[in-house]
């Protein structure tokens, strides 16, 4: 018998079918792609839920802080300071009452700073609403805080009402969000002007920032929910804080909705006030 006998010619390897493998490979691709689509869309709906939740946040806080100045005739202070004119006490506190907290007000102590040795057993009660849902569920810092300073809406340990706000509510910062504040919820500290103008999510200061992606949420003090881009200029924030510096901006981010819309056929409502 020769060499060649018995051996497989080479059009007999050359003719064996490669279809399996192919098809192997197009379906591992395949299920890859899948696997990352499905990663790719959690993430994208995982984001936009917390943004929606963010801006419920707002919603109650907005409609806190309208119901205070219903109640009172004005926003609240930034703080309620002591004699000494240092800051002991926190608007956050101060609307507990209008956040469905009276329970956890009644237990705050007035007679004693924020960090006193009673109201610091307080800390970890912080309310929902002053929480960021990217947070974890024990988180103790708020993520939304007023800006301070002379022209704002929060000058300080002094109220500002509605009709303060000569550039027209529509037009005038009340509160931002702000991602690692770092400021405990029941401390009277916030954001300063100086601080928030750095522009929108700075990358090496405390500032206005969200954690949604390139803009951070605000609301204006007629009720409505904003979107700010990064892209907005230091000079339209500036004048979106100031509350009579005589500007008006026509278009400065995108629109979330309102926590206090007006019904459609009611008549106008009188000077200063409020819709529910």
């Amino acid at each position: 018998m020769s060499e060649s006998e018995g051996q497989p010619t080479g059009g007999e390897g050359a003719n064996r079918n490669p279809t399996p493998l192919i098809a192997w490979i197009a379906i591992a691709t395949v299920c890859g792609l899948l696997v990352a689509g499905t990663f790719v869309w959690q993430r994208i709906k995982r984001n936009a839920d917390n943004t929606a939740a963010c801006c419920e946040n707002f919603k109650k806080i907005v409609l806190a802080m309208h119901a205070y100045h219903d109640t009172l005739g004005c926003f609240p202070p930034a703080y309620y300071a002591d004699k000494t004119g240092r800051p002991v006490h926190s608007w956050r506190v101060l609307l507990l009452p209008f956040l469905g907290q009276r329970t956890l007000y009644n237990k705050y102590r007035f007679d004693e700073p924020w960090d006193g040795p009673h109201n610091r057993d307080l800390v970890s009660q912080m309310p929902v609403a002053f929480r960021c849902p990217t947070e974890s569920a024990d988180a103790t810092n708020t993520s939304y805080v007023v800006v301070t300073g002379a022209g704002t809406v929060f000058p300080g340990a002094s109220c500002s009402r509605i009709a303060d706000i000569q550039d027209g509510p529509a037009n005038t910062i009340l509160f931002v969000e702000i991602a690692n504040s770092g400021i405990n919820w029941m401390d009277p500290r916030d954001l300063t002007f100086e601080q928030a103008i750095a522009g929108i999510n700075p990358a090496s200061a405390p500032g206005i920032s969200g954690r949604h992606g390139p803009f951070a949420t605000v609301a204006t003090a007629d009720g409505s929910i904003w979107m700010l881009p990064e892209k907005l200029s230091r000079d339209t924030l500036s004048k979106l804080l100031l509350r009579n510096d005589g500007e008006v901006i026509p278009d400065f981010g995108r629109r979330q909705g309102s926590a206090v819309q007006p019904t459609p056929d009611a008549p106008p409502p009188p000077e200063g006030a409020i819709y529910k």
